[in-house]
């Protein structure tokens, strides 16, 4: 059964509310792999001392952090996320930021009564139903000259991390993934992104690939953690393999990894990252 937008959205707000701790621990505050983004999406957006500026999508308030940082105590920032379990721990995270506000708001509808000088948004754009809407909604809320910046994930062929367990467990498990559910690279190539910021109406759009290097360690590592820090309805599917199945899938996920492992048995991915900058 395929899940409509408004089921996605409901879907989607309680994994994130249950997921949020998890993700805040292992991965929004690292520097390194993937998260090198947040610095590089800061620089690119070009945010200066007394902006306004709106985080959307801010999740547990990494980038928002980075931005309250860049504007200074004469400028501000407004997070905005729809898990209130994402905002209570960025609002911890940014306990000692005065310059920031949070606001729990979904991407496609909110309003505010002043538009920005820049607005960012992390890896969050793939998730949204309409992202259409989204970015058009940001645009609104954007000053004439102001700048916007996303950051998504490379196409899955080039973000192993994903692929290596999801090519396997599809296999025992077709609908792992609900039907209706965006796709983690449904913007993962330049082509794909560009096409969609651009028929929302900005321009100047420009887009810097990066490939970062992420090690999750030893197989065994990153089999465990995965099981341990993925969201419960997932849990729960992988629950209904049996003990043969389980083998099975674990096996065809560590063939999967080998052209990314050394001979220390050490596994280093690539992890492709695009991060996009247009103007209003």
């Amino acid at each position: 059964m395929k899940l409509n937008s408004f089921d996605y959205k409901k879907r989607n707000m309680k994994i994130w509310n249950e997921v949020a701790p998890r993700y805040h621990k292992r991965w929004a505050t690292a520097t390194y792999g993937p998260f090198q983004s947040t610095k590089k999406l800061v620089e690119h957006v070009n945010v200066q001392k007394g902006f306004n500026v709106l985080d959307v999508a801010c999740g547990t308030g990494v980038v928002t952090k980075r931005l309250s940082q860049k504007v200074g105590k004469f400028g501000h920032v407004i997070a905005a996320d729809t898990s209130v379990t994402a905002i209570k721990i960025a609002k911890k995270y940014n306990k000692e930021n005065s310059n920031i506000s949070f606001v729990n708001s979904d991407a496609e509808n909110f309003s505010f009564n002043q538009k920005f000088d820049a607005i960012t948004c992390q890896y969050a754009l793939f998730f949204f139903p309409n992202a259409v809407k989204a970015l058009k909604n940001m645009k609104k809320n954007l000053k004439k000259s102001g700048k916007l910046g996303i950051s998504v994930h490379g196409h899955r062929d080039n973000v192993p991390f994903f692929g290596a367990i999801y090519d396997a467990v599809t296999q025992f498990i077709p609908d792992y993934i609900p039907r209706g559910t965006p796709d983690l690279d449904r913007f993962g190539t330049k082509k794909s992104l560009r096409n969609e910021v651009k028929k929302s109406g900005f321009s100047n759009i420009s887009i810097h690939e990066y490939v970062f290097k992420y090690s999750p360690g030893k197989f065994d590592d990153y089999w465990t953690n995965y099981i341990k820090y993925v969201a419960k309805p997932i849990k729960e599917k992988l629950s209904t393999l049996d003990r043969s199945q389980r083998k099975e899938l674990r096996d065809m996920v560590k063939e999967n990894t080998k052209p990314f492992t050394n001979r220390n048995g050490v596994i280093h991915f690539p992890w492709e990252v695009l991060i996009l900058t247009a103007k209003n």
